[in-house]
């Protein structure tokens, strides 16, 4: 431990042209596809909704930064990406008034308050989801497509694969075309903003999972498809702020939120387990880093 102090003390500046702001903006880039896709399937009111909690998100952490007196960091788009998750986590119904108090809760209590960008300890757009679930339970928990009420796949309506993987069913506005989410995983991919690690061990834990607890081939791609699983992998588990620095602390993380996935969806009282698992590990994060800690660059048997 002295020696890898020593050497920390003197370790090289390793320099990334990528700031906060170019990454952001790489991932509003990435959720564009899935942007465009829920106008097509939902209507002009999907991207109303997501137009509402972007400004709300950057109106409340402009306003909270100044009030505590802190430099305002509107420019680094972080609030607008909260903005757009946050929306794409919400029924297209979801009651506009409603929205804007989950965009001041992510950004207010659960960004700014723990810190502001890089230390808050939870996801802010998931976290405002848990939110609204458990204040308004009904108004999260209705859907509409084609301007009729009716169940998610999850509760209860069969869907095709292909429905499900096109996007051509209830659901929030962001999750259900995953052909549009895995667009957006192709361009962070090629722009390096993330790796696939967390994805996949993310992913490979819910199909094991649902094979052997419950389901046959078709019907574990069914989960898959269905719900807020892939659209989390690709944007939620792999949020840097509230996920592990190490590779394996990572792989760890996302493994345990797939098994939390699995276990909520089938033994609990809610269809989706996803935003529960990811804030719960959320929680983890600390332990997580402290038990596996990433090498040391140039110290001979640091932990890996």
């Amino acid at each position: 431990m002295e020696n890898i102090k020593k050497y920390s003390m003197i370790a090289p500046h390793i320099r990334n042209k990528k700031s906060t702001q170019t990454v952001m903006l790489d991932v509003v880039i990435a959720l564009l596809p899935a942007l465009f896709a829920s106008v097509y399937f939902f209507g002009a009111r999907a991207l109303i909704l997501t137009l509402v909690t972007v400004v709300a998100c950057v109106a409340s952490e402009f306003l909270i930064q100044k009030l505590l007196h802190k430099p305002v960091r509107i420019k680094d788009l972080s609030a607008v990406v909260t903005g757009m998750l946050l929306a794409f986590n919400l029924p297209v119904e979801f009651p506009i008034w409603m929205a804007i108090v989950g965009s001041i809760f992510a950004i207010v209590i659960v960004k700014e308050l723990f810190g502001g960008i890089g230390q808050n300890f939870m996801n802010p757009a998931l976290a405002a989801r848990v939110f609204m679930l458990v204040t308004w339970p009904a108004q999260m928990g209705t859907f509409t497509y084609d301007g009729v009420a009716g169940a998610t796949p999850l509760g209860g309506r069969p869907s095709s694969l292909m429905d499900l993987f096109i996007g051509n069913i209830p659901g929030t506005i962001g999750e259900v075309s995953k052909v549009a989410i895995l667009i957006g995983l192709a361009y962070l991919l090629f722009k390096q903003v993330i790796k696939l690690r967390m994805p996949l061990a993310y992913m490979i834990t819910c199909a094991v999972l649902f094979y052997i607890l419950k389901y046959d081939f078709v019907d574990t791609l069914s989960q898959l498809l269905s719900g807020g699983i892939i659209f989390a992998a690709v944007f939620m588990v792999t949020d840097y702020s509230s996920s592990p620095m190490s590779p394996m602390g990572q792989i760890v993380y996302a493994i345990g939120a797939g098994i939390l996935t699995v276990v909520i969806r089938l033994y609990g009282g809610y269809p989706e387990g996803v935003s529960f698992a990811i804030i719960i590990m959320n929680v983890f994060v600390p332990l997580i880093d402290k038990l596996i800690r990433p090498r040391v660059f140039g110290v001979k048997g640091a932990q890996k």
